[in-house]
């Protein structure tokens, strides 16, 4: 059996899976690691080498569940259990 093009015929067996955290087909069936984002590790995986990688997965660039009120709530002093007072007109 030779090395090259009659190998790569026998090569039908999924390595990768998709990955429950990020989503992507990354999951290691075997090693039962995600290669993209280093789940079931709590941490989220990311190194300094790859700016690109860091840019895709940055603040912004996803639904901001948290962030996106933070802006508005920080105008008004973090303020919580009040209402507005009613306007009434002259």
């Amino acid at each position: 059996m030779t090395k090259g093009t009659q190998s790569f015929g026998k090569r039908h067996t999924k390595t990768h899976t998709g990955c429950r955290r990020c989503g992507k087909i990354s999951f290691h069936k075997q090693k039962t690691l995600c290669s993209n984002c280093g789940y079931p590790g709590a941490k989220i995986r990311g190194f300094n080498w790859a700016a690109k990688a860091q840019r895709r997965k940055a603040p912004g660039t996803g639904r901001m569940r948290y962030l996106k009120n933070m802006t508005r709530r920080f105008k008004n002093g973090f303020r919580e259990g009040t209402t507005a007072k009613k306007i009434v007109k002259a």
